[in-house]
């Protein structure tokens, strides 16, 4: 079993900052992208900023220059350092990670996991 446990999430005015976590735990084998995600209008949820196993990063257009994604790999977890907050970025915030869990004749057992979810809230 592989589980995903944010933290970081709470109450901050316009124009602070939030530190998301999240940890990967549980029996596998490596870890490769990760991301976060929040719902948005017409979709059930859209990309804030994801990094690769090597750490190249990628933002939506909205979160740039303000979201910084990082990943501690010793420690299976990836952050999301959130500044300059603004009201619209008020969401339940989500980690993926694709983690491979193993190797069946020498293919990768790669799986998407999600967390449970970290409620942001800025008020304006």
């Amino acid at each position: 079993q592989v589980h995903l446990v944010e933290s970081g999430g709470g109450l901050v005015q316009a124009g602070g900052s939030l530190r998301l976590s999240c940890a990967a735990s549980g029996s596998f084998v490596s870890i490769g992208y990760m991301a976060w995600y929040r719902p948005a209008p017409g979709k059930e949820r859209e990309l804030v900023a994801g990094i690769t196993g090597g750490g190249s990063t990628n933002y939506a257009d909205s979160v740039k220059g303000r979201f910084t994604i990082s990943r501690d790999n010793a420690k299976n977890t990836v952050f999301l350092q959130m500044n300059s907050l603004e009201p619209e970025d008020t969401a339940v915030y989500y980690c993926n990670a694709v983690i491979t869990t193993g190797y069946s004749l020498g293919v990768p057992k790669n799986y998407n996991y999600w967390g449970q979810g970290t409620q942001v809230t800025v008020s304006s």
